[in-house]
């Protein structure tokens, strides 16, 4: 029995291992809460592909606590507050669109036309006429955990059809810089990138590589259990009776004396 302890050991690594495969590939990506009133449920994928790759290239002003990242190739930003000011996010004509506040409180202007064009991946609604960059902000809260994502259509290409600058869909193509305009407390910048053209090539089938390293450690465990029962059966049989006998006699009752 103590022999098979380390056996078990590793299958239940390998259980734990398989379980964080499934999670891995099954989780999507969505901000945590922190147990506010509110929160912003995670936003769906609007069609991103994953030939388009949107990067950050900077962010200003540099403010510690404050961080941007692209999810889903070019779908969508996601901006985190921790710098003790409000984070302003600007809309498509310049008007607030959007807020972080100290306390972890997420607003979205209800008045800006940025909050209608960015509930569809190429801009295809209809903006009310009450929704004007000119009108004073309204303000609803829409989460209070620090976070907010957005789809902002600056950082992705706006039409299904290919874009003039890709001329050979084999290479990496840049296809424009983009820039969006934020404030930190009084100090206005932008979180700036770059849109490309990836190849299809280049796209790695993550799933294909978790599921292929989970099959390798199931294959070299199967190796190392298939190992351990051949050299168990190539044992004397008097050598096993012996360990047996040694297990109830003396030697049995010299392990168990304390």
């Amino acid at each position: 029995m103590p022999a098979r302890r380390p056996i078990l050991a590793l299958l239940g690594v390998c259980a734990l291992a398989a379980a964080g495969c499934a999670t891995a590939l099954w989780t999507a990506p969505a901000p945590a809460l922190a147990g506010g009133e509110q929160a912003q449920g995670p936003l769906n994928d609007q069609g991103s592909s994953p030939n388009y790759r949107s990067l950050i290239t900077s962010v200003s002003p540099s403010a510690p606590g404050l961080s941007l990242q692209v999810l889903q190739f070019s779908d969508r930003l996601q901006l985190r507050n921790r710098t003790g000011r409000t984070v302003t996010i600007e809309g498509y004509e310049g008007e607030p669109y959007a807020r972080v506040q100290p306390s972890g409180t997420v607003e979205v202007n209800e008045r800006s036309p940025a909050y209608y064009l960015n509930e569809s991946f190429y801009g295809n609604v209809t903006v009310p006429a009450w929704a004007s960059a000119k009108a004073p902000p309204r303000w609803r809260v829409v989460d209070r955990t620090g976070q907010f994502e957005w789809h902002d259509h600056r950082i992705h290409w706006m039409s299904p059809a290919l874009p003039p600058q890709v001329k050979d869909k084999a290479k990496r193509t840049l296809i424009f810089d983009w820039r969006v305009p934020i404030a930190v407390g009084a100090r206005r910048g932008a979180v700036s990138g770059q849109l490309f053209w990836t190849p299809e090539s280049s796209n790695a089938p993550v799933a294909a590589i978790v599921i292929g390293g989970a099959i390798v450690v199931l294959a070299l465990l199967l190796v190392l259990v298939t190992r351990r029962r051949r050299a168990g059966s190539r044992r004397p049989p008097d050598a096993r009776a012996d360990g047996q006998t040694g297990a109830g006699g003396a030697g049995g009752a010299h392990r168990e004396a304390w």
